[in-house]
């Protein structure tokens, strides 16, 4: 179960980075659709939600595929200048996935709420 542990913790730190790097940027062509978790169901927050799930889904299926004969949720060093894989660091990246999973749900839940994005959250 650590893979998935791993995994999920690596994508709920990109959500919830994500979240908040869409209240501040917003890409050319979404200028209608909102900054929160509800431009998944509008126009082309939509589309561009459909194509980021066919990319995942296609990273998922050719890419990071786990490799028997490493630890789970290793794929190799995505970043040669920072070659860190020791104990310490694993156990850092697993903490940190484990509170951005309570930090993405969080945002979730209360931008379907409240309607704000999650920098509107902070009251910023």
């Amino acid at each position: 179960y650590r893979i998935k542990e791993l995994k999920h913790g690596r994508l709920a730190m990109m959500g919830a980075l994500g979240m908040l790097t869409q209240s501040l940027v917003q890409v050319p062509g979404m200028e209608g659709v909102p900054k929160s978790v509800n431009a998944i169901f509008v126009g082309n927050g939509m589309v561009g939600g459909l194509a980021v799930l066919a990319v995942i889904g296609g990273l998922e299926a050719f890419v990071f595929v786990q490799d028997e004969q490493k630890e789970p949720g290793n794929f190799g060093n995505p970043l040669p200048w920072f070659d860190d894989y020791s104990d310490e660091m694993r156990a850092r990246e697993l903490n940190n996935g484990r509170i951005a999973m309570f930090a993405a749900i969080g945002q979730i839940a209360a931008g379907l709420y409240t309607g704000k994005d999650a920098i509107e959250q902070l009251g910023l």
